[in-house]
């Protein structure tokens, strides 16, 4: 019965194992079927860049491949925009299977970014931290803070193993301190397979510091280097064929203004050479008068001589301030109106400022420049007529005249699309107010607002600003003749009320001015030929669109669909940076561009414009150029081009001898610079034991931890920290900064908080949180690593030399009094507090996470020292004789306060341990003390307290002490 059920059996699982191999096979077909189909859906970096949506130019195809490719450091020079490299690699890792985070972005790089990615795989960051682990799970792209990113990183919030890379922007600011690289660092401990994309287009930030290529590349964990000058024989093939017409018009500069830029320029080159002269010992080489005209000049400099300011003389120090007094001067000279140019000088001109520089004022040179500044604005009457700017002129030709004679000669009939660029926002601000008001009137209105007295207005300008306003009161007549008519029949009241609208004018606009206007002209350009009649290059023709105030430029050009269109634009603006040229570009497709400024930025973004959209010659942008020839404004221009062809070489010297190890992009075990690894520390030879029978078994080591204040992920120290091995806990703590162990706790100042910390008292508050709850509490005192280890004299403590800053050292002593336990530690720079916290923790406790969050909040801890109430313990504190060292013996036998007062002498001294500190507090308690009439500053003053109090208010002290002795008895 038995064996036949078995062979039953038997036959029945040789039935069923058909099947089951069917369904094995089945799902293992589905699944391969399914593979082949993502494989299918996975193009190549070729492929992707063959879909017609794809629009890159030939250089920023090849930059594509690289990065995509291997990962690595892609710096190429300004204005040839990897925004569209880096945007089509955001877009070809868009999907939610994948999780990339974007760090180190400025606002409007993230604004654009998130413009042109759709929506849906692009994530804010939350403001939780519960939302944000169910955000990054969510996978897509995220634009995220890296103090953020650091915190939930090491809090394993983020899945770091689910990364799929990091981009990293603006990559020459990544030192070795720097929350990026934290992130970096804590990112490839875990991560081996994911990438990271570097992008940077300053060049000239690599050539500072010794190998700041080789240390960047090294904080990045890249080992490719991707260099695109603009020199680049690529970029030169794909630039080139598309060319724009290009012409350079030559301003040259008025007798004035020439010989102001000689004397300025004469005396920038007195102050060099004394500087050299003063200073023979110290690095003088980047110190020319070439590179003070330079913008950043005076950030160089200073870089190089902060970490000896504290050694320089007073002399140097004020010769460093003129240089960028003087820079401003000539810069003032040549982009500025004479009236603003005049009222600047002006306030250099005063007794106050003749006292507190080198003595460049006392020049003969100075002299000049202040005389030469005034006869811009009045003549030799003294009457005020300012000289007008000398491109004012040329731009008004270029817009009456050249441009409306290309429209005819190319046979347009169109109106035509002008932009202009400038500099910057006042630059841009005056053009507008000449275009609408005519230059007479603008001038005029500045002589107000920088209250430059005007006194008698000569003839000529009085007949230039009559005839300057016709135009724009002929076009207010049509909107209001009754206006017109009441003006016209009381000329001397409506002369008044002219000043008053051009005063009131200048107090509303202040100092604020837009980065970009819109106008047109209140009259067509006449295409046709005109006739033998010159027109007036000074009248106002122009009037402001409103359109702009919204930046809406389609609907600008929608409301004057046949009139002129002109458009000024600064270089880049706060909302939109560098790309805001490159958006208005799109938006307006001008056909004509004015640089009022030069700006090799803006020149190559035309070039690369021009390129994009490869047009016939005949349909292309015409570029201007309005430029000052063997001036101070092309030699600047020249020097930026130079200075960027010098970076680039330097970099590609570098790149051929560098050595890069393999193991730098953190994939494998031997990158070491990761992290040190406690755990295979051999113990020294002197140390080691020996048990019977062979070596005792080594006991690996807990890794060490420092628990650290969330608002210290701020500063530099826990990147240091963390890379010196020691574990980071972040938490948020009330007492301290960084807790070593259960009895050391540290409070860090830097130079900048310890002032404003003793000054307002929150230090005191700190130190006595600090000193009730821990046994050794630490004040740090870190200094700059840029800046001198250096604490003397009133310049190095603060900018402000006022009686504030004064006692700083002072007020440290008494901290030092009132918490004897407290321990002062001074360090140079954080790297060498990190390792002094890896020394304090050699061999002692780790600290208690919930301990340490758990003081100095309302509820009491488990295991708390302190029993007893804290005012009290305060109060104590500052009777003499009450020390730390005796306050816990007074708090358990003491009793309470009225206990206190009714023990002997003899009593405390046994409380105290100590008969001198028994003395003291006896007295404070018992005896009455009262001042000597020698030792009070007047006599007034105990008068005035005997008529307050009465005649026998200090007696009351008196008969208090003696009837408790009496009690006592």
């Amino acid at each position: 019965m038995s064996d036949s059920g078995a062979e039953n059996t038997e036959k029945d699982a040789e039935q069923e194992q058909p099947e089951d191999v069917d369904s094995a096979k089945l799902l293992e077909t589905t699944a391969a079927l399914e593979e082949d189909e993502e494989l299918a859906n996975i193009v190549t970096a070729e492929e992707y860049l063959m879909r017609k949506d794809v629009v890159l130019l030939e250089y920023e195809k090849q930059m594509f491949l690289d990065q995509v490719q291997a990962d690595g450091l892609l710096v190429c020079a300004k204005g040839l925009s990897y925004e569209r490299v880096l945007m089509n690699i955001l877009k070809a890792y868009s999907d939610a299977g994948n999780l990339v985070l974007v760090i180190n972005s400025s606002d409007w790089e993230e604004q654009y970014y998130k413009s042109k990615l759709e929506a849906k795989y692009v994530h804010e960051v939350a403001n939780t931290a519960t939302e944000r682990e169910r955000v990054y799970l969510e996978g897509g792209l995220q634009f995220i803070s890296t103090r953020i990113l650091v915190v939930d990183l090491l809090k394993q919030r983020i899945p770091i193993e689910l990364i799929s890379g990091i981009i990293v922007l603006r990559a020459h600011t990544i030192i070795e301190s720097c929350q990026e690289a934290f992130a970096l660092r804590l990112y490839r401990q875990k991560n081996k397979t994911g990438f990271i994309k570097a992008f940077s287009s300053s060049p000239e930030a690599f050539t500072i510091g010794y190998s700041h290529v080789e240390r960047t590349m090294r904080n990045l964990f890249v080992k490719n280097l991707y260099i695109w000058p603009r020199f680049h024989a690529t970029v030169r093939g794909a630039l080139h064929p598309w060319q724009t017409q290009t012409i350079e018009l030559h301003v040259p500069l008025s007798q004035t203004m020439t010989a102001i830029q000689t004397h300025i320029l004469d005396i920038m080159n007195f102050l060099v050479r004394e500087i050299k002269r003063i200073n023979r010992t110290v690095d003088m080489e980047a110190v020319t008068v070439e590179n003070c005209v330079t913008k950043k000049f005076h950030k160089i400099l200073q870089a190089q001589l902060d970490c000896i300011w504290h050694q320089l003389n007073s002399q140097t120090k004020l010769i460093v301030a003129d240089l960028k007094i003087l820079r401003s001067l000539i810069i003032s000279t040549m982009y500025h109106d004479a009236v603003g140019a005049y009222a600047l000088m002006k306030r250099y001109r005063s007794k106050e400022y003749a006292l507190s520089n080198s003595g460049w004022t006392l020049l003969d040179a100075a002299e000049q420049i202040f005389t030469l500044s005034r006869q811009r604005v009045f003549n030799g009457q003294q009457e005020f007529e300012p000289e007008p700017c000398p491109k004012w002129h040329a731009l008004t030709e270029l817009l009456t005249q050249d441009i409306p004679g290309d429209m005819r000669r190319s046979k347009r009939t169109e109106q035509p699309k002008v932009l202009i660029l400038c500099q910057d926002a006042r630059t841009c601000h005056q053009l507008k107010q000449y275009l609408t008001q005519g230059g007479p009137r603008f001038l005029l209105q500045q002589a107000l607002h920088h209250e430059v007295p005007v006194g008698k207005l000569s003839d000529k300008y009085a007949k230039e600003s009559q005839s300057q306003g016709a135009p724009s009161k002929e076009h207010s007549t049509k909107k209001e003749p009754v206006k017109e008519e009441a003006s016209s029949s009381q000329p001397p009241s409506a002369g008044m009320d002219e000043l008053a609208q051009l005063l009131s004018e200048a107090e509303v606009e202040g100092q604020y001015y837009e980065e970009s206007y819109m106008l047109t002209m209140t009259q067509p350009v006449q295409l046709e030929p005109m006739s033998d009649v010159k027109p007036d290059l000074d009248a106002s023709i122009f009037e402001t669109i409103p359109e702009l105030e919204q930046f809406d430029v389609t609907a600008a050009l929608a409301s004057v669909p046949h009139q002129p269109y002109i458009c000024l634009q600064t270089f880049k603006t706060e909302r939109e940076g560098s790309m805001a040229l490159e958006h208005m570009l799109e938006q307006l497709q001008p056909q004509y561009v004015v640089m009022y400024n030069t700006n090799v930025t803006a020149i190559r973004q035309l070039e690369v414009f021009e390129a994009r959209r490869r047009l016939p010659p005949a349909e292309r942008m015409r570029v201007y150029f309005l430029i000052h020839a063997r001036s101070v404004e092309e030699q600047a221009y020249l020097t930026s081009l130079r200075r960027e062809k010098a970076a680039f070489e330097l970099i590609i010297d570098t790149k051929s001898k560098m050595v890069i190890p393999e193991y730098q992009d953190g994939k494998t075990d031997e990158a070491f610079t990761l992290y040190k690894n406690y755990d295979d520390e051999l113990t020294n030879e002197n140390t080691k034991s020996r048990q019977a029978g062979g070596q005792a078994p080594q006991t690996p080591k807990e890794t060490p931890k420092v628990i650290v204040d969330m608002r210290e992920f701020r500063s530099d120290l826990p990147c240091l920290i963390h890379k010196r091995g020691l574990e980071v806990l972040p938490l948020t703590i009330t007492i301290g900064d960084y807790i070593l162990t259960p009895d050391v706790c540290v409070e860090r100042k830097s130079i900048s908080d310890l002032i404003g910390s003793l000054n307002s008292g929150r230090l005191y508050n700190q130190c006595v949180q600090m000193q009730r709850h821990y046994a050794k509490p630490i004040l740090l005192i870190e200094f700059d690593q840029n800046k001198p280890f250096h604490l003397q004299g009133k310049f190095m403590l603060s900018q402000q030399t006022s009686m504030a800053n004064a006692d700083i050292v002072q007020k440290l002593q008494l901290l030092t009094l009132h918490f004897p336990k407290l321990r002062l530690i001074w360090s140079p720079s954080p790297y060498a507090t990190a390792q002094l916290f890896e020394e304090l923790k050699l061999g002692k406790p780790e600290p208690d996470p919930q301990k340490a969050v758990a003081l100095g909040s309302d509820e009491p801890t488990a295991g708390e020292q302190l029993h007893f109430n804290s005012g009290i313990y305060d109060f104590l504190l500052r009777l003499p004789g009450v020390q730390t060292r005796n306050i816990h013996g007074l708090l358990r036998k003491g009793g309470s306060l009225r206990q206190l007062l009714l023990r002997s002498q003899k009593e405390l001294e046994e409380l105290l341990q100590s008969q001198q500190s028994a003395k003291l507090l006896y007295d404070i308690l018992h005896v009455a003390h009262l001042p000597e009439k020698d030792e009070v500053a007047g006599s007034t003053a105990l008068l005035a307290a005997g008529k307050q109090f009465g005649a026998g208010s200090h007696n009351r002290f008196r008969k208090a002490a003696a009837e408790s002795r009496r009690g006592r008895r």
